[in-house]
């Protein structure tokens, strides 16, 4: 894991205009053969605690999940490693009303659109709607945040709004947040929502090709 991290450290740096040999080098090291894009830390926290839950090692199968830090960086990530960078195979998951960003920057890497899995809202959404308003709020009050969770809601920004949405928003709304619910959610699932299932099943089928 120390390995991998390395490698995503370089990977950023990279992405940040440094030199991309040290990303070279940390991927021959660890074997990354593929390189999972998502958009956030809660998004690759939500990945890698599945694949875990799921009994998966992704370092060993070579697989690394990057977060670029917003779906605009997507062609600068793509093109660092797919084809025209390091060439690993590119997978993922995007939001809906994030796919422009995905095809134009995929499309100018010259990498495949097929390995991205779309969020209809965000993952957080998707993770919400899978378990339930109920079940959710279970998660905030054995978290000790249920009475902030209940303060938001009466906020008049807040009041009357879908539950779903508020709670999406009541994850943002704290340093940190987003990633320790985004572990919890997955851990919590009785029914993964598609796009988490699908990019999982989606990276066993290519482990089976190598």
């Amino acid at each position: 894991m120390a390995d991998m991290e390395a490698f995503r450290d370089a990977v950023t740096a990279w992405a940040a205009g440094g030199p991309g040999g040290p990303a070279g080098e940390a991927a021959g090291q660890v074997g990354v053969r593929t390189a999972v894009l998502v958009e956030g830390p809660s998004d690759l926290a939500a990945v890698e605690t599945l694949a875990a839950r799921r009994g998966r090692d992704l370092a060993a199968e070579g697989v690394c999940v990057v977060s670029m830090g917003g779906a605009m960086n997507v062609a600068r990530y793509a093109s660092l490693l797919g084809p025209p960078g390091l060439g690993l195979r590119l997978t993922g998951l995007c939001d809906e009303n994030e796919r422009g960003f995905y095809e134009r920057g995929l499309a100018r890497a010259g990498a495949p659109e097929d390995g991205f899995f779309v969020c209809v809202a965000d993952l957080e959404e998707e993770l919400i709607r899978a378990l339930g308003v109920a079940r959710v709020e279970e998660i905030v009050r054995a978290e000790g945040e249920l009475p902030a969770w209940q303060t938001f809601v009466r906020q008049p920004a807040h009041q009357g709004g879908v539950a779903e949405r508020q709670l999406r928003r009541f994850m943002g709304t704290k340093s940190g947040r987003k990633i320790r619910y985004g572990q919890l959610l997955v851990e919590a699932l009785e029914h993964e929502p598609a796009p988490l299932r699908d990019l999982l099943a989606a990276l066993a089928q290519e482990g089976l090709r190598r």
